[in-house]
């Protein structure tokens, strides 16, 4: 192999004779020089322009061209279109990494050499996804460009739209006093109360529905649609009058909740890989209090100043308009804009005696079978659902019953100061889980050999007892301490919203993609039944026994939660236990 030589003599140090080489030297003078009819004899004028605008380029002799197979029109292509610009790649066009002969011999083989992969640098790993081997994002040395400003195009979108979900699900909360002000109506805090429990029934049953039912669809599409669908729903409740229309259609609003949640995590594990997963699971979940924080700015200021029906049809008009972005810019998969996967997933098949495959591959499972097989039967799933069940007591039983506390207990005078003092839960909430999911994601880094569901597992742990330990910092802080008070609340948000986030991760983290999405349905589903168990059984046991043993139940159910996790701390994720039988099953028998 020759090479272009600066020095006063041809470029490519070979006789124009030979047609191979005279194709490839015209080729990159016309690509390199200008329109040239012929190669430049010298490196004089226009040829000083081809050493600064390419490296030098290793052209194949003859007879290596000829036992190539010789350079075709598509490869002369590639030289126009600078897709060889270094030596590496000119050695995969020519097909040889053999050394040259002639002159340029010496240099021909330092280029046939001097690279193991036609697009890899320093550090042995390739840097474009065409490259030979990259089966994953994983197998590239850094994320290109493109697809990191496409990844975060589909995490800006997922956070936004979930919070605009939120805001079409606490719209009434923020609408209903203006609405119970407006004599028209007729309506009272009891109808209020009926309306706010459908609710809740409705939007727990959809999760579950719709995570599993919707594994075969587009995330994406459900996201938007279901935004879309939710935000006219609030837009038709402005219109109503009667408490009949009320009630069907804020039952209706339940059920298109339940799109929201499922959908969001199979978009967030389809583009961002076990070691960085947590980060960015932690920063959607600020979607949560991101809703919470505009529902009252944008829905009660609107109702206060343009009346009740402006309350629901303000937040209704910004979901549209978010759900047809979510549409437009979300895609569900690094593979829909044509990457590979963010990270191998290689089932595992047990063979038959003919060495063919018995297992059924996952996407041609009914729906049924991937919910039966891959959760309902998956005693893991059933821990972190149980788990669910106590932190939402938790959760639900302070956000529910604090501000009553601190008046019946505490002496303090009002609910508006009450109020003040436990209004740190949601901004501790949002710092809580952002670090939860970079300590999950460090320890996994830190240890890539153990199992990535446990380090998340023994994050939640530490965060539980950190909870309990802040619930009993708040009641034994004085009525006097108003800021020893709010600080406690605030630590109490910024742990018990960690295993919020953390645990709903770990169930999409312990089934295969297809089943994702009934993964979080299912989940969800039994975490708003624990919240639901935070309301009238919590009033009977304050009722019956005192405040006293209300702090019992919530650091009861804390001890449960941990008790569910410790067989979980050393868990594997689908990967990883994939990954193990797939080795297991390929492992040589012994004789």
């Amino acid at each position: 192999m020759a090479l272009c030589m600066p020095a006063a003599q041809p470029l490519c140090n070979r006789p124009l004779s030979a047609p191979a080489v005279r194709g490839t030297c015209r080729t990159v003078c016309l690509g390199a020089v200008g329109r040239s009819a012929r190669c430049p004899l010298t490196l004089a004028g226009r040829s000083a322009l081809f050493q600064r605008r390419r490296p030098l380029l290793p052209v194949p002799t003859s007879a290596s061209a000829a036992g190539a197979g010789g350079i075709n029109d598509d490869n002369r292509e590639r030289i126009v279109k600078g897709e060889v610009g270094d030596p590496s790649k000119a050695q995969n066009l020519a097909g040889s990494s053999g050394s040259g002969s002639g002159s340029g011999s010496g240099s021909g083989s330092s280029s046939g050499s001097g690279s193991s992969s036609s697009t890899a640098n320093s550090s042995g790993k390739p840097t474009d996804v065409n490259a030979p081997g990259v089966k994953t994002m994983q197998d590239l040395e850094s994320y290109p460009r493109a697809f990191v400003l496409k990844r975060l195009l589909a995490f800006v979108g997922i956070v936004i739209g979930y919070s605009c979900y939120y805001l079409t699900r606490n719209s009434l909360t923020y609408t209903a006093p203006v609405m119970v002000a407006d004599a028209a109506l007729k309506m009272d805090i009891t109808q209020v109360g009926v309306m706010t429990s459908i609710f809740p029934i409705a939007y727990g049953f959809s999760k579950f529905a719709s995570g599993v039912l919707g594994a075969r669809s587009s995330p994406s599409l459900l996201l938007g649609g279901g935004l879309i669908a939710t935000a006219l729903v609030n837009i038709c409740f402005g219109f109503g009058a009667s408490m009949t229309w009320f009630c069907v259609f804020w039952a209706i609003n339940g059920i298109l909740q339940g799109f929201g949640g499922p959908c969001c995590a199979r978009i967030l594990t389809s583009w961002f890989a076990t070691k960085e997963r947590g980060t960015y699971w932690g920063m959607w979940n600020i979607a949560h209090n991101l809703g919470g924080f505009m529902a009252p700015i944008v829905c009660g200021t609107a109702a206060r100043n343009l009346g009740w029906r402006w309350g629901m049809w303000a937040p209704g008009l910004i979901g549209v308009v978010v759900g047809l972005a979510v549409l437009l810019f979300v895609r569900d998969s690094p593979e829909a804009v044509g990457y590979p996967p963010v990270e191998a997933i290689e089932v595992a098949k047990k063979k038959n005696t003919d060495g063919t495959d018995s297992e059924v591959d996952e996407d041609k499972k009914s729906l049924m079978t991937l919910l039966v097989e891959n959760v309902l039967r998956n005693p893991y799933i059933w821990g972190m659902a149980l788990t669910y069940f106590c932190i939402y007591v938790v959760r639900q039983g302070v956000t529910s019953w604090f501000v009553f506390y601190l008046m019946k207990a505490k002496g303090v005078t009002d609910a508006g100061s009450a109020a003040v003092r436990v209004s740190g839960m949601e901004v501790g909430g949002l710092f809580g889980s952002l670090l939860a999911g970079r300590l999950s994601d460090g320890l996994i880094k830190k240890y890539p050999q153990h199992g990535a569901v446990g380090k998340r597992v023994q994050v939640v742990i530490g965060y539980t007892v950190g909870v309990a330990a802040m619930l009993l910092a708040f009641k034994l802080t004085p009525a006097t301490a108003v800021w020893a008070q709010w600080a406690s609340v605030f630590m109490i948000g910024f742990f018990l919203y960690g295993p919020q986030m953390l645990i709903g991760l770990c169930g999409a983290e312990l089934v295969g993609p297809e089943s994702v999405g009934a993964s979080e349905g299912f989940l969800g589903w039994v975490a708003y039944l624990g919240a639901a168990n935070a309301g009238v059984p919590l009033s009977i046991i304050v009722k019956q026994y005192g405040w006293n043993y209300y702090f019992v139940t919530l650091w009861a159910a804390c001890a449960i939660a941990i008790l569910l996790l410790l067989p979980m701390v050393n868990l594997k994720n689908y990967v990883q236990r994939e990954a193990a039988k797939k080795a297991a099953l390929n492992k040589p028998k012994a004789a």
